[in-house]
């Protein structure tokens, strides 16, 4: 057998791990850039606060309902480990880092609406997250694994009483 034999009976499977490697790189690259976009943009709107109160204080005013909303997915690589993972069982690490970025975009999406009713605050801050499609079905492994997160809140701005 000649090495033009074994390259043409292993193609499929050198196909397969150069795309496996590729979207690794590329996975882990997107994931780093969106991360340091989170972060910077996190700094930026420090200034307002999100609380988890329902009741407002009384010196709240100018109300208004924000909404961020995000939807993440998966890349090759993040799948394919996944399914692995899922075939033997155990905690999928690699679809937290998806989670935790899809909702930290949507509330920093909910904070940039606020900013832009002049909000200092937001109350009553809730999250509702959804899966799109099947990421725990064996034999659904090829479909992309995506997640809707939905942040929403009361914005508005907290009146300083003048010092005497």
């Amino acid at each position: 057998m000649s090495i033009q034999d074994l390259i043409a009976e292993f193609a499929g499977w050198i196909i397969f791990f150069i795309v496996l490697i590729v979207a690794y790189f590329t996975g882990s690259r997107d994931e780093k850039k969106h991360y340091a976009s989170i972060l910077a943009r996190e700094d930026e709107l420090r200034h307002i606060r999100v609380i988890p109160v329902k009741r407002p204080p009384r010196v709240f005013c100018d109300q208004h309902l924000v909404v961020g909303s995000v939807v993440v997915s998966s890349n090759a690589f993040t799948r394919f480990l996944a399914g692995f993972r899922n075939f033997f069982g155990g905690n999928v690490r690699s679809y937290e880092s998806l989670l935790d970025r899809a909702r930290r975009e949507a509330i920093l999406r909910m904070k940039a609406q606020a900013e832009e009713h002049g909000a200092n605050l937001i109350l009553n801050v809730k999250l509702e997250t959804a899966t799109l499609g099947n990421i725990h079905d064996p034999r659904q492994a090829a479909q992309n694994a995506t997640v809707e997160v939905l942040a929403y809140g009361t914005a508005g701005k907290i009146i300083q009483k003048p010092k005497a």
